[in-house]
């Protein structure tokens, strides 16, 4: 018999956009990086994602905290990001990874990192003005990230 994943257990309807500690497995947090409203018909195009997932997960593994990052990733749902880090970073220092990565993509000019077609599996399918709108609009929603609203909702 399958269980029921943590994520699964999460109330989709009461979620707004934001960042959120999604689990903890031993020495591993997750944080949902929510960008949009779940089932609300409007989700990340799947080029800017992509895109924006190639931008992001190059920052973040770029700066001082590049040895703590574990993993960053799309949700299928399209309606946001996964970012594993190491529990010696703070909540705080998270918001401030994302939020430094976030406006890194919404400022970004240039050569997608690992865009070419010996680096990536699906290159032709790009967006980086959707990502770069995306990435700013995320930029909004963090401005009011704090460690203490980053519980999901009940």
């Amino acid at each position: 018999m399958l269980r029921k994943i943590a994520s699964f257990t999460i109330n989709h309807d009461l979620l707004t956009p934001g960042m959120y500690v999604s689990r903890i497995d031993g020495e591993d947090i997750t944080y949902d990086l929510r960008l949009k409203f779940p089932n609300q018909g409007d989700y990340l195009a799947q080029p800017a994602m992509h895109t924006l997932e190639h931008l992001v997960a190059t920052f973040v593994r770029s700066g001082d905290m590049s040895d703590q990052v574990v993993y960053f990733g799309p949700m299928g749902c399209r309606t946001g990001f996964y970012l594993i880090l190491r529990d010696s970073v703070s909540k705080q220092d998270a918001i401030r990874l994302v939020q430094d990565a976030f406006a890194f993509s919404a400022a970004f000019e240039g050569e997608i990192p690992g865009a070419k077609k010996i680096e990536c599996g699906n290159y032709l399918e790009h967006d980086l003005a959707g990502a770069k709108a995306e990435a700013a609009a995320y930029c909004q929603v963090l401005a009011a990230c704090t460690p203490e609203t980053m519980v999901y909702p009940e």
